[in-house]
């Protein structure tokens, strides 16, 4: 297997952040954390979901002692490439937080490289509202989701723009936008992140 630095997956996430997601508008509350310097990136080595889900609980942990952040993106380049996998997972990610009291406080919102909405086509544009450079994790507080939605005007009219805004720019367009923000595999010299 190829290995990134955790940096270049960093840079990556940051510039899809940046010049796709907030440039496109495609999330409303994405650009305050994000020049406030209130999302932590956090890139975890994982190989397999057991150890994921150690990451995801040191997340979840980082993220309740530290107020100030806002949100988490978990970014896990290493397991779950396959998106059936990774939905999978997400489930039992739920469940953990349920099970550990956090329902209602955190939610986890998904973002994947071959993200596909339940019931469209693969090749649906609106689907890259939720790819992502690397399969990821975004951990959400709750009460500051609930506040954002309840202060924006036209929140349910966003899912639907956002469909028309990546329809109308066409794959070519999106492409355009999106290469070069996935750096490529450092040589696989045998060492570890």
């Amino acid at each position: 297997m190829k290995h990134l630095s955790p940096e270049a997956v960093v840079k990556a996430t940051e510039c899809w952040l940046r010049d796709f997601v907030v440039a496109l508008d495609l999330c409303p509350f994405a650009k305050f954390p994000l020049e406030a310097g209130k999302i932590a990136f956090t890139v975890s080595v994982a190989q397999d979901t057991e150890r994921l889900t150690e990451d995801l609980l040191e997340a979840i942990n980082s993220l309740e002692q530290k107020p100030d952040i806002e949100t988490t993106l978990l970014i896990h380049p290493y397991v779950l490439a396959e998106f059936d996998g990774y939905l999978n997972y997400l489930d039992t990610a739920e469940a953990i937080m349920a099970y550990l009291g956090y329902e209602g406080i955190f939610q986890i919102a998904s973002f994947h490289p071959d993200y596909c909405f339940d019931g469209e086509p693969g090749d649906d544009l609106a689907n890259f509202t939720n790819r992502s450079p690397y399969p990821m994790l975004h951990l959400l507080r709750e009460a500051s989701l609930t506040q954002a939605i309840d202060t924006h005007p036209g929140i349910d009219e966003v899912p639907l723009r956002n469909i028309r805004r990546l329809r109308d720019l066409g794959l070519e367009a999106i492409n355009a936008r999106l290469s070069g923000m996935v750096e490529t595999p450092c040589p696989d010299d045998g060492s570890e992140l």
